[in-house]
């Protein structure tokens, strides 16, 4: 039977690319917003979620770390996908008939020496995909989108350039989200533990969590704060640890981090993921 997967964005956007790779041959649904991606999970209408959590240039998607915790949904997979842009051209065009690109101004930020280089004009778009989606419909060869060689598949583009963005480097971590735990055995390959917590308005009550983990061996690869409930009392912080809840070093650092928290939930066992 099909699954369905969802994504935030349009056919042929980059979180479309990211879950056809982890779920090849499946069905995807694409959606407006954020909430409504995990909502559909959620409901029932899509088997799995695949969302972006984190940019190596832009930092973390501040939405995803708002409404995962309370999203009831976990986290069974991650994959890393490589941001290569793309001047795609309508069929026939070439690249000295283009003179104005569009694209989402992220994007249009990334290619600034492409564009400035060819003296191009601007156009500021909702999305990547969905810019290439218009200006399949336009059909104007003086006028390009800035997406992904997806896109252009979708949209029966023509790639006028390829790799136009400033920075080689720029990756795009996603999580795969599931309506059931699937956790990840143990003793097969490395794995990734996320979780949330909370610390005590107390004294060096982070200092003294953080603490278990480094006396444990356990090795923290990300950690981020932000606030909940408009209170800037109550921080709450987003982890990645390497290791499995059964290892003995997570076991006596998850221990020690109970001693200072006031709220702990586990989003994700899982296998980690090469970054590219």
């Amino acid at each position: 039977m099909t699954k369905k997967i969802a994504f935030q964005g349009e056919p042929g956007a980059f979180s479309h690319a990211a879950a056809s790779n982890i779920f090849p041959g499946e069905e995807a649904i694409g959606c407006v917003t954020f909430e409504e991606t995990i909502a559909a999970v959620q409901s029932g209408r899509a088997d799995f979620a695949v969302v972006p959590v984190e940019n190596s240039l832009y930092g973390r998607v501040t939405d995803i770390h708002h409404l995962l915790p309370q999203s009831g949904l976990n986290i069974i997979g991650e994959t890393f996908l490589r941001v290569e842009l793309n001047l795609l051209g309508v069929p026939g065009a070439s690249l000295a008939d283009i003179k104005a690109v569009q694209s989402h101004t992220v994007a249009l930020g990334q290619c600034r020496n492409f564009i400035n280089g060819h003296s191009l004009r601007t156009i500021t778009g909702a999305d990547t995909a969905g810019s290439a989606h218009e200006i399949a419909q336009k059909a104007d060869k003086s006028v390009a989108a800035i997406a992904s060689r997806f896109a252009a598949e979708i949209y029966g583009l023509t790639v006028l350039a390829a790799n136009i963005e400033d920075a080689t480097h720029n990756t795009t971590r996603f999580l795969v989200l599931s309506p059931t735990p699937q956790e990840a055995p143990p003793d097969q390959g490395k794995v990734k533990t996320t979780f949330v917590f909370r610390v005590r308005n107390v004294p060096a009550a982070l200092y003294k969590a953080m603490g278990g983990f480094a006396t444990n061996g356990v090795n923290m690869t990300k950690l981020e704060s932000y606030m909940v409930g408009g209170a800037f009392t109550a921080t709450q912080f987003y982890a990645d640890i390497e290791g499995h809840p059964s290892d003995i070093g997570v076991q006596h650092a998850f221990e020690e981090l109970g001693f200072f928290t006031d709220y702990f939930k586990v989003l994700g066992v899982y296998p980690a993921a090469e970054s590219k």
